[in-house]
């Protein structure tokens, strides 16, 4: 398994101090959204190769390229102090690298002041076995799992080089931890379409939210993704027939829209950046593990945050290019997926920028 080579983060260094949640800005784009909700690649690495997501023969980022777990918690900080109320960390797949919990034990200081409301993961739950005890320990409470069937042939399908009896017992081991789990799944036409009722069933029997996700034109990938786009108005439509789906407020503070299933009681999102942008509310943007800044996952314009991270131990430098980013941020995204475009919309792959 690919891990990262990294020491864990020193709690003793000087940018680990608490911060005052009254002396938070706040980050304002230009269309008036306020950017509250930081989304972080802690690795390009993952331990699965799933069709969507990646080639099965990827070429990752040299190790040195990568922001270390200081830099990166530092660099999650100056985020903190600039308004960030929540943060996820992503990946590839972030349970790989090395000394992770670290990251997360160091950024929980800020849960504890106040001064950050959630701090979260979203993993493919091939880890959860080892480090459920230690994220919630570390101010975890509330986790996505990536999982698009619970049929055991066909999750190695998808994903090349999973294993289902291990993630099975990573959702065991995070809910006897004490985490509240939502499974993301990406609809795919053709793979699991069929599967969605029970996959909802055997969910919510679980006590465990829902989300489904429109596959995005992300990266270069084995397959053409015209054959797996599944538009979610069409799922909608089709659960609609056999069940009472009641529009609820719930929001988790990413773009799901929920509702809850009256035949099972629990709650089931809908992820659609194709078929109903959620760009008018966007409070998000992310950062890679190189400390490159997207303020916006479906473009490619983009800031260097290494550079001044490095470039200066006070944070003057990186949060002028913070401001700077955000005052660029766009109205939307530029996602499509059909035929006359065979290239994807941007050339990235989501491992890159974290979900």
């Amino acid at each position: 398994m690919s891990q990262e080579h990294d020491q864990p983060v020193n709690s003793e260094s000087g940018f680990t101090s608490q911060l005052d949640p009254m002396a938070q800005s706040q980050m304002i784009d230009p269309f008036g959204r306020h950017v509250s909700y930081l989304r972080v690649s802690v690795t390009d690495r993952c331990d699965f190769r799933c069709v969507y997501c990646m080639s099965e023969n990827m070429t990752f980022l040299p190790r040195k390229d990568l922001l270390t777990l200081e830099e990166l918690d530092r660099l999650c900080s100056a985020f903190v102090t600039k308004g960030v109320r929540k943060i996820r960390l992503t990946g590839g797949e972030p349970l790989v690298r090395k000394n992770i919990v670290s990251l997360f034990g160091s950024l929980g200081r800020h849960l504890e002041s106040g001064a950050l409301e959630e701090l979260t993961v979203t993993t493919n739950g091939s880890q959860l076995v080892k480090f459920s005890d230690d994220l919630y320990a570390a101010g975890v409470r509330r986790i996505n799992v990536s999982l698009d069937t619970i049929d055991a042939a066909k999750f190695k399908a998808i994903t090349r080089w999973g294993e289902f009896s291990k993630v099975m017992d990573g959702l065991d081991a995070a809910q006897r931890a004490g985490l509240e789990v939502k499974i993301n799944t990406v609809a795919l036409k053709g793979v699991n379409e069929g599967e969605i009722p029970d996959m909802i069933s055997w969910a919510h029997g679980r006590g465990l939210d829902m989300t489904l996700i429109e596959t995005m034109p992300l990266g270069e990938i084995d397959g053409d993704r015209t054959d797996q786009y599944l538009p979610l108005s069409q799922v909608r439509a089709n659960l609609s027939e056999s069940w009472t789906l009641d529009e609820i407020p719930y929001k988790t503070g990413g773009p799901a829209r929920y509702v809850t299933v009256a035949e099972t009681g629990g709650r089931l999102g809908f992820i659609t950046p194709l078929t109903h942008n959620f760009c008018e509310s966007c409070n998000r943007v992310r950062v890679t593990c190189t400390g490159t800044l997207y303020m916006c996952l479906g473009q490619d314009d983009a800031a260097d945050l290494r550079a001044p991270l490095r470039a200066s131990e006070a944070n003057d430098l990186l949060e002028a290019a913070i401001d700077e980013a955000i005052g660029r941020k766009p109205k939307g995204h530029d996602f499509v997926i059909d035929r006359t475009g065979q290239a994807p919309a941007v050339s990235r792959h989501m491992s890159v920028t974290g979900g």
